[in-house]
């Protein structure tokens, strides 16, 4: 699936959107726009130095070990940076076990940070596991960034079945969850 170019101009100032970024809890249902949803994707792991193939987030020793999965009711995709495209991964909609929170289920997408260590040869084994949180803590910190200038809202999320989510994505022995986070537009106050 093709994404529109991401919008690398507009939105709230830096420390505008550092005001406004928050975990949101309640969403809409509403589907992203193909816009918003090319935004947040190329905000989390995009290139954004053609010349490098250098990404919007850091890694260590520059592995990008870290891969973001989306997964929206049509199912469950991973993000290509290089192509800025959506994979097809599966055709399940995997969100109900993205997280035990009741907004998973009806949120329009869950973001899903997966390392692959064996991109990350040049890391000492002991120390692989930090080294991929803290891209994926990047990674999830530019999507509220993105949302908070331009409006989807998100929460990150560490609290799911690892093992059922690992399973329903197909995963193999290299790959770790890290984490998910929820995004979408702000649920209308009742």
């Amino acid at each position: 699936m093709p994404l529109p170019s991401a919008q690398r101009r507009g939105g709230r100032p830096l420390f505008e959107a550092l005001m406004h970024r928050q975990s949101q809890r309640e969403f809409s249902p509403q589907a992203l726009t193909p816009q918003q949803l090319a935004d947040v994707l190329w905000a989390a792991a995009g290139i954004n130095r053609l010349d490098l193939g250098g990404r919007t987030a850091p890694s260590a020793m520059n592995s990008q070990e870290v891969e973001v999965y989306a997964a929206m009711a049509t199912g469950l995709y991973r993000y290509d940076p290089a192509a800025h495209a959506l994979l097809r991964v599966a055709a399940a909609d995997v969100r109900r076990v993205t997280g035990y929170q009741d907004f998973v289920d009806t949120a329009p997408l869950d973001l899903v940070y997966v390392a692959d260590h064996a991109r990350m040869k040049l890391v000492p084994a002991a120390q692989r596991e930090a080294f991929a949180f803290a891209a994926a803590g990047a990674m999830a910190q530019n999507v509220y960034l993105c949302g908070a200038s331009q409006g989807p809202a998100a929460v990150i999320r560490a609290w799911f079945d690892h093992r059922a989510l690992a399973d329903a994505m197909g995963l193999g022995a290299d790959h770790q969850l890290l984490l998910a986070q929820t995004v979408g537009l702000p649920a209308a106050p009742t």
